[in-house]
């Protein structure tokens, strides 16, 4: 073994998408270091949904399991009308017909649990190093590694280097260089709820959407049904980086202003919002550049109305590692290799999240015709749109 293929392979960000890739490169013989900028390795945000698809990659992980033992398995997913009240569609998930489609569950879960999953799976792993405040400010690279530059100035050396930093990410900078992320003109409002807070009759099993014009209402139950999450999103001009800024409610309820009282009642249970401005890019079709791959939103970033951007950093992990295990001599190689299997389908569920967000938050004629198109579907219809998603992986 050379002196280049001695050295780890860096990872930018612990997150998701950074540590299901030592995870997966980890299990296929390689040393990883990764390098999370934050002073503790943690998740922030509310519930995240789990499509099949990302079940599939989970498997080939060896952490399905893991992850179901603190999911909520849903019975259903339904959009009402915040207006009417009407039911437009309903989708159901723990029945026999959707586990003969798709071989696997729906579920959905806290991030900070998903995030611990993986987290445990690193730590288990003695070819993985984890590191605290190491912030990856640039890099440089040659024909037998690559050189990281931290914000402490500090110089680490490996054998590739992957950019798991997500929406902003400092390495994407230097691989695509296409400016900052492109602003949705979306904000989203987070909050959860304990089980006792959630009135009796607005309470349900389900993942429920109310679609309003230019607004909408997710929740459903998190951790085995003991905390409810819910994210409000409607259109603003506001523009804040990150995704974790303290929300004022008085915007919020000046866009839900006139909506169904069971949107209502639920909005007012809340003390205390979260806010993040909901951003993506342009798909791209190269996100390689010798020995330096993206990951997950570093990639490709996405909008979040199909529940997508975890699964994808998943799945690309599981398409890495694989690529890098069929030529582990030549990474650069393999990393093009992996941008070509995943950069079609990853731009697809980019250009389809945005599709979706107009029909979630359509109105007037728009709506209806939405209501007209989504209403007569069968549970089997239904299923067999989503399939070239769920069936991915």
């Amino acid at each position: 073994m050379s002196n280049g293929q001695a050295l780890p392979i860096l990872i930018a960000g612990g997150g998701i998408g950074g540590l299901a890739a030592a995870h997966a490169l980890a299990r296929k013989g390689f040393a990883v270091r990764v390098l999370e900028q934050a002073p503790e390795f943690r998740e922030i945000g509310a519930g995240i949904q789990l499509g099949p698809n990302v079940f599939r990659a989970l498997e080939k992980l060896d952490l399905k399991e893991a992850v179901l033992a603190d999911a909520h398995r849903p019975p259903a997913m339904e959009m009402r009308c915040a207006l009417s009240g009407e039911r437009v569609t309903r989708i159901p998930l723990d029945e026999p017909r959707f586990r003969e489609k798709f071989k696997q569950p729906y579920a959905v879960t806290h991030r900070h649990d998903l995030h611990s999953v993986f987290i445990n799976a690193c730590k288990d792993n003695n070819r993985i190093a984890l590191e605290t405040g190491q912030s990856v400010e640039d890099f440089e690279q040659d024909d037998t590694g690559v050189s990281v530059i931290l914000q402490s100035g500090e110089r680490i050396r490996g054998r590739a280097l992957i950019g798991c930093d997500g929406m902003w990410s400092k390495v994407r900078d230097k691989v695509v260089g296409d400016g900052k992320p492109l602003v949705s003109g979306h904000i989203a409002y987070r909050a959860v709820l304990t089980r006792e807070e959630v009135p009796e009759d607005l309470w349900r099993p389900d993942v429920i959407l109310w679609a309003g014009p230019r607004t909408h209402l997710v929740h459903y139950p998190l951790r085995r049904g003991e905390i409810y999450n819910l994210v409000a999103v409607f259109h603003s001009n506001r523009y804040v980086e990150g995704w974790n800024a303290e929300a004022d409610a008085r915007e919020l309820w000046a866009h839900f202003e006139g909506q169904r009282p069971e949107v209502l009642r639920m909005l007012e249970r809340i003390e205390t919002w979260r806010m993040w401005v909901l951003c993506d890019r342009e798909p791209v079709k190269e996100w390689s550049k010798g020995r330096v791959t993206l990951l997950g939103d570093a990639a490709h970033p996405m909008l979040q109305y199909l529940a997508q951007g975890a699964c994808m950093a998943t799945e690309d992990a599981v398409s890495l590692a694989d690529k890098a295990s069929e030529n582990p001599d030549d990474l650069p190689a393999a990393f093009r290799a992996y941008v070509q299997e995943r950069y079609l389908r990853t731009a697809r569920v980019q250009i389809m999240a945005r599709v979706y967000g107009d029909f979630y938050h359509a109105r007037g004629p728009a709506a209806e015709l939405r209501n007209q198109m989504l209403g007569p579907r069968t549970p089997e219809e239904a299923y067999e749109g989503m399939s070239w998603l769920y069936s991915g992986m």
